[in-house]
Parts: structure tokens; C-alpha cells; sequence
């Protein structure tokens, strides 16, 4: 039986202002979400679930006109002033943002943030604060707390920044945790003890959590009523399990169908040609007292044509090796050899010829764009410095190849989704049709029907350009879809390789064998 609504959405509607007019983001949207209650809002990327999340707590751009009723219990939200609100904030209501990399300060450690939003609302000694801030980071399940909160935001995987924002969220017991996307960075493993910790705050401290998710898994795991988006209008809210079984609206029933599924691929791996990337006794040692061994001893081949899909928990080691292989990451031993050549030691000038022959989409698609220029000036950028001719016509096609229309040619980033970044940030990787795709999640911050759009797409400029693909990911599933090959990382070495059918159907080390028992 559900309670009395802490939470209250009525008629909400949203209007942003842009260069090309107002467009209505979100159009009367009504929903409520009680006491121990965790509500769900799906929709595709652009839908206007993020900008529902925000409205709550008057953190809607600048350019955003807000109206309807947003009660917290029997207090309209949208009247309290400034200072009201910033009580509100982080005590009563509190937000896991999408994307983690701009939601830490870069300058700070992670003891240092997560103690100043838990004194923020609560007067503690630094001694209690501090006992406090490893109490959260272990909750969040943040392996070695103590080491880990002496580093900073950049030292930590997209996962591990994930999980201190959320310790950050669940500082003070708040009535209501907002949740943008919590689990996109992180691996089955710890997406499991994330559901958990979220199941337990439901149960024994009775929040009601809002889950705003593209991950239908996630959905089915954890919530009990659904509410579906669709282009800022609400087209079907229903329990849990009659949305599952029983999905009334045809976008709905779209949704469902795109989800990925392991086992579901049983087409042969493909035979690789010449090895384009060759890595070889790869080491990885952040600098600095505070640093340690990230990457220990890898080597890896991937051939032209080839998909070789890495997966591990987070703070394994993936996004380091794909940035050690392109040379963004210099390696403290090891050789990385592109299409032939050693790159690990060649200077900047010698290693710019080779740059166009292999690229990067980054795994935090917003602090990946550069927030003072438009789409088609980051799409255009690698155009533009390798001195290709027609670049507003190659930037037309790879916005259409991404499904953006020409609207959103003038866009900048922060009048963007999450999802619509990473749209930007995979056709500008493509821009030079590279021989090389390094690919850190490239799908994670995507609603299912868009993540199987633009599967489809690198699947079929695979096919076209016979790229090498390093695909990083943590959905066992997508890898699943993609990959020929799989090789499984822990603790920075690779503890298991093979073709997709050794790896993902006949597991033989146990760490492979739990990231399945997770995903399934």
C-alpha cells in the first residue's frame, strides 16, 4: 500500500529559450512518488527527464521558463526563495547528477566533498565529519575508502566517481533522493551493491527515490511504478510489473523490445586481419604519493575488422589501457604499436600524422565537449585541424548518421541531454573515419532505443570502414551484441580472453563467472 505523497508533480511544464525559438521541453507532466516508494521516469534521451529531475530543485537553466505545482509534503517548491531552497538542497531532497566528472570539483579530493555536504546541514566535528565520509564511501561501495578519499576526482574511474557523488546524495537521510542516471558508469557487480544500497534506504529509512534511468534492467530490478517520456509529454505511468508484462502505449513496447539480451547473438566471430593495435607488458602507475599501479602487465592484439570488447569492474583499468593506447596516457613500461609503429615513444610532432588513424569517444560525454563551442564546431574540430575540405557537408552527414537534426547545429552543450552529448561526441570520433575506434562506453548514457541506434550505426561503419575497435563497457549484454572477442580486466590485469562464445557462454576464471551471475 502506498503512502502519502512526499514528493508532488502537477502540471509541470518546462519552455527553454534558444536561437531558434522556445522550444517546450517538458509539457504538463503530472506524477507523484510516496514514502518508501521508488518511482521510475524512462524516455529516450532529449525527453525532458533530466530537466524534471532539476525543476524540483529550481536548478533549471537559465534560459528555462518553469510552471505547475512541486510540492515536497505541503510545501510548494517553486515559492521558496533562494536561500529556503538551499536548505531544501542536499537535506530534505537530494541529487545523483548524470555525469560525475562535472559534478566533483577538480581541485578538491574526495574526503574533502563528501565532508563539506555532510557539514553543509549537519554541525559535526571535523573528527566526526571525517568518520563520517568513510562510513559513506563504504555504503556507496567504494573499495579501500580510507586511500580513496585522499584522492582526487580525476585519479578515479567514471564508476568510482559515480559512487562518491552517490555517498555525497545520501549524506544527510534525505526524504527524497533524485537519481539521474546512477548505475550508467558502473559495472554489473557494483550496479548490483548500488541497487541494493537504494533498495535498503527504501526499506529501512522509508526515502522515496526518484529513478531517472535508461536501463530497463535497472527498472524491472528496482522500482515500483514506472512513468514513460516521450518528447516531453507523459505517455504511460503504470506498476512495475504490469508495465513489464503489459505495456499499453506502442512507444512503451519499443522500448522494451531494444533492451539487449545475453545469448541472444549466436552469429560466428569474425576473422581478424593484420593487427592494427599491439600492446604489449603494458604498466600504468598514477604519479604521486597518493597514486598506484592502474594498469599491470597487459598485452592485447586487436586486428583490422576487429571488435574486441573489454569489460571489468570499475577502477579495473579499462579507460586507462584505451587511453595508454592512443597515446593520451604515456605508460610507465610497455609498448603500444599502431599500425605497426611503437607510439610510446615517438614526440608530439611525429605522433600528429598518426592521430588521424585512430580516435577516442570518452566515457563522460559532457566534460568530453568543450561547453564555449556548437555541435558542428566539435564535430567540425578534427576537420577542421587535419585540413579537410567540405567540412559543413561532413558534418551534415555525420549529424544525420547520429539522428540530430539541423536545429541542433547552433546547440551548445549544456542545452543539451546527456544522451544527445554522447550522440555529439561519437560523430566527431568518426569525423576522420579512423582506423582505430577506442570506444569507453560509448552506449552508457543512452536510453535502449537510441543505445540500439547507435549500435546499429558503428555496426554498419564498421562493416563500410573495417575498423579496429577497442569497446569498452560494462553491460555484458552490448558486449555481447558487438564484440568478437572479450577479454576481462581485474585489478589492472587481464585474468581472461577469448572469442565471445568462450568468454561470455563457458567462463573459466570465477571473477568472469560473477560478472555474468550479476548480469543475468
Amino acid at each position: 500500500m502506498r503512502g502519502e505523497p512526499v514528493l508532488s508533480v502537477s502540471g509541470l511544464r518546462i519552455t527553454l529559450g534558444t536561437e531558434d525559438g522556445p522550444v517546450n521541453a517538458v509539457n504538463g507532466i503530472t506524477f507523484e512518488v510516496a514514502a518508501g516508494e521508488i518511482l521510475a521516469v524512462v524516455g529516450e534521451s532529449g525527453s525532458g527527464k533530466t530537466l524534471t529531475s532539476l525543476s524540483v530543485l529550481g536548478l533549471v537553466p537559465s534560459n528555462g521558463q518553469v510552471d505547475g505545482t512541486l510540492k515536497l509534503d505541503d510545501r510548494e517548491l517553486s515559492a521558496l526563495s533562494p536561500k529556503e531552497l538551499r536548505r531544501v538542497r542536499g537535506n530534505d531532497v537530494a541529487m545523483v547528477f548524470q555525469d560525475p566528472a562535472s559534478a566533483l570539483n577538480p581541485v578538491h579530493t574526495v574526503a574533502w566533498q563528501v565532508r563539506e555536504a555532510v557539514r553543509a546541514h549537519r554541525d559535526l566535528t571535523r573528527a566526526a565529519a571525517d568518520a563520517r565520509v568513510l562510513e559513506l564511501l563504504g555504503l556507496a561501495g567504494i573499495p579501500d575508502p580510507a586511500r580513496r578519499a585522499k584522492q582526487y576526482p580525476h585519479q578515479l574511474s567514471g564508476g568510482l566517481r559515480q559512487r562518491v557523488v552517490i555517498a555525497m546524495a545520501i549524506a544527510c537521510d534525505p526524504k527524497v533522493i533524485i537519481a539521474d542516471e546512477p548505475t550508467s558508469a558502473l559495472d554489473v557487480t557494483v550496479q548490483a551493491g548500488i541497487l541494493d544500497l537504494l533498495r535498503t534506504l527504501r526499506d529501512t529509512m522509508d526515502t522515496a527515490i526518484v529513478l531517472v534511468t535508461h536501463d530497463m534492467g535497472v527498472v524491472s530490478a528496482l522500482a515500483d511504478r514506472v512513468v514513460v517520456m516521450r518528447r516531453g509529454e507523459l505517455v504511460e505511468q503504470a506498476p512495475v510489473r504490469q508495465l513489464f508484462d503489459a505495456p499499453q502505449h506502442a512507444y512503451t513496447r519499443e522500448l522494451l523490445a531494444a533492451v539487449p539480451k545475453l545469448g541472444s547473438r549466436d552469429e560466428p566471430p569474425r576473422p581478424p586481419g593484420d593487427p592494427v593495435l599491439e600492446i604489449r607488458n603494458l604498466v600504468f602507475d598514477y604519479p604521486g604519493k597518493r597514486g598506484g599501479r592502474a594498469v599491470d602487465d597487459v598485452s592485447l592484439t586487436i586486428g583490422a575488422g576487429e571488435i574486441l570488447g573489454m569489460v571489468g569492474e570499475s577502477g579495473s583499468g579499462k579507460s586507462t589501457i584505451g587511453r595508454c593506447a592512443i597515446r593520451l596516457l604515456k605508460p610507465a613500461s610497455g609498448t603500444v604499436s599502431v599500425l605497426g609503429e611503437d607510439i610510446t615513444t615517438l614526440s608530439a610532432k611525429k605522433l600528429r600524422p598518426l592521430r588521424r588513424a585512430f580516435s577516442i569517444v570518452f566515457q563522460d560525454p559532457v566534460s568530453s565537449l568543450d561547453p564555449r563551442m556548437t555541435v558542428a564546431d566539435s564535430i567540425a574540430e578534427p576537420l577542421v585541424l587535419q585540413g579537410e575540405s567540405t567540412v559543413d557537408q561532413r558534418v551534415s552527414e555525420l549529424l544525420d548518421q547520429v539522428q540530430f537534426g539541423k536545429g541542433y547545429r547552433n546547440r551548445y552543450p549544456h542545452e543539451l541531454s546527456g544522451g544527445q552529448c554522447q550522440r555529439v561526441a561519437i560523430a566527431r570520433a568518426l569525423a576522420l573515419s579512423p582506423r582505430l575506434l577506442i570506444a569507453d562506453e560509448p552506449t552508457s548514457a543512452l536510453d535502449v532505443s537510441v543505445q540500439a541506434t547507435i549500435l546499429d550505426l558503428l555496426a554498419g561503419l564498421h562493416r563500410d570502414l573495417g575498423f579496429a575497435c577497442l569497446f569498452i563497457s560494462h553491460d555484458l549484454a552490448v558486449v555481447d551484441t558487438v564484440a568478437d572477442r572479450v577479454a576481462v580486466l581485474r585489478a589492472g590485469k587481464v585474468v581472461e580472453t577469448g572469442t565471445r562464445e568462450e568468454v561470455l557462454r563457458d567462463p573459466k576464471d570465477p571473477y568472469t563467472r560473477q560478472l555474468l551471475a550479476a548480469a543475468l
